[in-house]
């Protein structure tokens, strides 16, 4: 389905893993099932989503495949796919495959099998790619790096090693069971203790299959993937490399970024949560920066998804290269604050038919005027809507969710 059109010869397929034991037995299922049908498949072993992509695309093969469950815990497992190219399927081609879940396949003999070869230098090239997008050494700065014991134990101390940095590497002691365990984007309160510990510039953490970014400054302080963004568009607007000066976020961005944003005369295009959103605005504007603020950040000079190892290399980049601590450049926005309730056990289809929700939300607009913002989704997965608030004061953020809430629960029940 992936490789439909490969001529004579057999298909060819890159798969990697993140560090989970489960990960052992269902690559050794997915490279059977693969080389079975015909599909001639290179391993790369323990390596960050984003690297799959990348040698998706720099071995030519047809499609990717990656055994990761990303930020969730170590029980847990799926399977992403990209295309020819490293490229991220559409929808409709995604659809397509789970139709085919429980088809029996078609297996092959003689020499219609795939085989099945290791690839020793995975690792070295992606870290050879993403040093080379990166302009300004690291000299000089003393990072913390925490690898959420994930797919980038390897590859994320060596690349800040080799662009110049001081690093400390904690979270890289993966053993199958402990990824993303206490540590990593989801959990930054060891990697603020070891920052402050070991006296460094900045820290940096990637999830579990290192497609997320987020840092701390030096003094412990969390930057969120709002604020790196802020700073990564208003660094490329600077050098003249942010395509047609315009960012690409979604519409959980906080609002503090768009006004900031704003008085750097660069342009925010939104979208639809999830980063395919982000990433199919970006193809279709020709747009180069885009992310979320969970901390999934897409270069799209040199990615073709998030990459946090790369986003953390640009971000140190900036500071680098403008002699600044991580606090002042964060300084770029002031998050707003932002209250988030969740709604359970409502309809979600009556969101935008709901005439009741629609009043309310108009009053608490009005109240919130341009400093604040609402924003009332369902959810894609689960039975519940979403409030979201955001207001100069907290209190006020708060007071308005609860309200806002409580008409859901009325409204849509």
């Amino acid at each position: 389905m992936l490789a439909r059109d490969t001529g004579d010869r057999r298909p060819l397929a890159v798969v990697g893993r993140d560090p989970r034991a489960s990960g052992e037995f269902l690559e050794a299922a997915v490279v059977a099932g693969l080389a079975s049908t015909g599909v001639d498949v290179v391993r790369v072993g323990v390596l960050p989503t984003p690297a799959v992509a990348f040698l998706t695309g720099d071995l030519g093969a047809d499609f990717g495949v990656m055994l990761s469950a990303s930020h969730n815990p170590a029980p847990d497992n799926g399977i992403k796919f990209f295309a020819g190219g490293g490229q991220k399927l559409e929808d409709a081609l995604e659809e397509e495959i789970e139709g085919m879940l429980g088809v029996p396949a078609n297996p092959v003999v003689g020499d219609r099998v795939g085989r099945v070869s290791d690839s020793l230098d995975g690792a070295d090239r992606y870290v050879e790619h993403i040093l080379a997008s990166l302009p300004h050494s690291l000299q000089g700065l003393k990072v913390v790096v925490d690898c959420a014991n994930g797919a980038a134990v390897r590859v994320a101390p060596e690349a800040l090693r080799r662009a110049g940095a001081e690093v400390v590497a904690i979270g890289d002691e993966p053993d199958g069971y402990n990824i993303n365990e206490g540590c990593g984007s989801t959990h930054l309160e060891r990697l603020q203790r070891a920052v402050r510990t070991h006296g460094a510039d900045a820290g940096i953490a990637n999830d579990g299959d290192a497609d997320r970014c987020l840092a701390v400054d030096a003094e412990g302080c969390v930057v969120d993937g709002d604020q790196i963004l802020g700073i990564l568009a208003t660094e490329a607007k600077e050098e003249g490399r942010l395509v047609e000066d315009t960012l690409v976020v979604t519409v959980m961005s906080n609002l503090g970024l768009k006004l900031a944003m704003s008085r750097e005369g660069i342009r925010v295009v939104e979208t639809a949560v999830g980063d395919r959103y982000v990433l199919e605005a970006m193809k279709n504007g020709g747009f180069g920066l885009g992310g979320e603020q969970s901390g999934h950040v897409i270069l799209l000079d040199h990615a073709t998804t998030g990459d946090g190892v790369l986003t953390g290399l640009h971000l140190l980049g900036a500071m680098a290269r403008r002699r600044l601590g991580l606090a002042e450049l964060a300084k770029v926005m002031t998050r707003l604050p932002q209250v988030l309730i969740n709604v359970p056990d409502v309809d979600r289809s009556k969101v935008d038919d709901s005439a009741e929700l629609a009043e309310a939300v108009a009053a608490a607009e009005a109240e919130l005027g341009e400093t604040g913002r609402v924003l009332i989704r369902p959810s894609g997965t689960e039975p519940k809507v979403r409030v979201m608030v955001e207001a100069a004061e907290h209190d006020q953020a708060q007071a308005v969710a609860e309200r806002l809430a409580g008409v859901v629960r009325s409204a849509l029940s």
